[in-house]
């Protein structure tokens, strides 16, 4: 597995996870652990040595398909062409396997998201 090296100034590709009125609620989603969801991320993030970060926000919108997670592209990934990708349904721990192992591959331009990740793939809100 190839790693992408990052530069001075550069943006590494990061998560932004909904915690709004639907994502992360236990009574949306009782059998989900959300906090263990979010921990999950953080200490993936802590471990990759930067090249990824991990952020929560408020409600982003597509609340029918929750819980959401934008994987936003790096510097390099965006210069490549790589543009946000709005995950749905991210509920279980094979969701997060499949954006931590693209994420650990680059993510967004850099990388081609696992087959599984691209059935959860949603349009963002259009406002």
């Amino acid at each position: 597995m190839s790693r992408v090296p990052i530069r001075y100034g550069a943006r590494p590709c990061s998560l932004v996870v909904c915690r709004g009125c639907c994502c992360g609620d236990a009574r949306k989603n009782p059998g989900t652990d959300h906090a263990d969801q979010l921990a999950r991320l953080r200490e993936a993030a802590a471990a990759s040595g930067g090249r990824l970060a991990v952020r929560t926000s408020d409600c982003l919108g597509p609340c029918a398909q929750g819980n959401i997670v934008v994987v936003q592209p790096s510097t390099e990934g965006r210069r490549r062409g790589g543009r946000a990708a709005w995950i749905g349904f991210t509920l279980d721990d094979d969701s997060l396997d499949a954006i931590l192992a693209w994420t650990e591959a680059g993510g967004p331009g850099i990388a081609p998201p696992p087959a599984a990740l691209t059935l959860q793939m949603v349009d963002p809100p259009k406002n």
